[in-house]
């Protein structure tokens, strides 16, 4: 697998537009990081790192709309990808949807929104769009 953030990402929409519940996705550190900050920021509903094997897993719950049937994420879009790396100083950092939505970005302060890296005065490798 040449790109494990898109494989990702791309589980996710998968799972998002067949509704379901729960989606399982290979264990990485910076996946773990990803998933992190798609819950603190109120995009999944829950985690859970599981520990089998050498890899590992991760067990997300997604969250839907109890009444339409909608799901919290509407798009995810890789950004950054390994043949053409996109990095943003901070205060070049990109707006998604003009705030509504989150750029997910890869700092030497680790992995965060383009909104606390504009707090922190730090750039970095600008991962995805989510919103």
């Amino acid at each position: 697998m040449t790109d494990p953030i898109a494989d990702y990402l791309t589980r996710l929409r998968n799972a998002i537009k067949a509704s379901h519940r729960i989606v399982e996705i290979p264990a990485s550190n910076i996946k773990k990081e990803i998933t992190k900050v798609l819950h603190d920021k109120g995009y999944i509903q829950n985690y859970k790192f599981e520990q089998n094997g050498p890899q590992g897993t991760i067990k997300i719950a997604l969250k839907f709309n109890p009444t339409t049937k909608q799901n919290a994420i509407v798009s995810l879009q890789r950004v950054s990808t390994p043949g053409l790396r996109k990095y943003a100083k901070h205060d070049e950092l990109p707006r998604v949807i003009n705030g509504l939505g989150i750029a997910i970005l890869s700092t030497s302060k680790g992995v965060m929104t383009d909104k606390e890296a504009r707090t922190e005065g730090i750039g970095g490798e600008v991962l995805c769009y989510v919103y």
